[in-house]
């Protein structure tokens, strides 16, 4: 695709026999909110790993800004600061602070000073409601809450693209909320992301693209999820939505 972001071309992933992404071709333009839906083992969350090379791959390319993402290549630690991925389990440090937890990587990764760091970590904090929280370490902090860090500890990296994996699949469902308005906010502010979720109420409300995967294939993409959430073009993608309420 023209003046993509993200191209994601032929990609083939298998464990041993058993082949998870079959030849997916995907595009992903700045300021581009994708949502990829599925069955559960349709290779979803493989596909947000292979795009930030933490999965080797049989075939294909992912190229972010026309460049080979790829594991093992000599600059994958600068391409990967490009690429903030945020998973389902928070997986924060829980010896160090909120704050401590969110500098570790601009500090140690981009060898920014602290000070400035420091300052846009609590900028974030605030656009998340936790600056208050910053001195707290994570067994104070609710499942939510824990999942407004981790995507603060992914923004302050300035990534091109954000890859959010099922980010509350973890939570009680009172918590779900505040989550999905933090992501809700990113994708009004411009924000580049792709996102695999279980929620499809969430879905239809933020995606600009809707790409229904399953057994490693595209099996439909539209460009109206009101239309596909309503009506989607094919069996399969009826089938499936019809086991949620939303």
């Amino acid at each position: 695709m023209e003046n993509a972001l993200l191209e994601i071309k032929d990609l083939k992933k298998a464990y041993g026999e058993h082949v998870v992404l079959d030849g997916l071709d995907l595009a992903v333009n700045k300021g581009e909110v994708v949502v990829v839906i599925g069955p559960s083992g349709c290779g979803k969350s493989t596909l947000l790993r292979c795009v930030n090379a933490l999965e080797d791959i049989q075939g294909g390319q992912v190229l972010l800004d026309g460049e080979p993402v790829r594991r093992g290549a000599k600059d994958i630690s600068w391409l990967r600061q490009k690429i903030g991925m945020v998973f389902q389990s928070y997986d924060l440090f829980p010896h160090k602070s909120i704050l401590e937890n969110i500098l570790l990587a601009p500090m140690k990764v981009q060898k920014r000073q602290r000070a400035e760091a420091e300052a846009e970590a609590l900028e974030l904090l605030d656009r998340v409601g936790l600056k208050d929280r910053k001195d707290d370490y994570p067994r104070q902090l609710s499942g939510g809450q824990k999942q407004r860090v981790a995507i603060v500890r992914a923004l302050i990296m300035h990534p091109e693209i954000l890859l959010l994996d099922e980010i509350t699949a973890a939570l009680d469902p009172e918590m779900v909320h505040e989550v999905l308005q933090v992501v809700l906010a990113l994708a009004r502010s411009g924000s580049t992301m792709l996102i695999v979720t279980h929620e499809m109420a969430f879905a239809r409300a933020i995606a600009d693209r809707v790409i229904f995967l399953e057994d490693g294939h595209i099996v439909e993409e539209s460009r109206d999820p009101k239309a596909f959430f309503d009506e989607p073009a094919t069996e399969r993608a009826r089938q499936f939505l019809r086991t949620f309420e939303y």
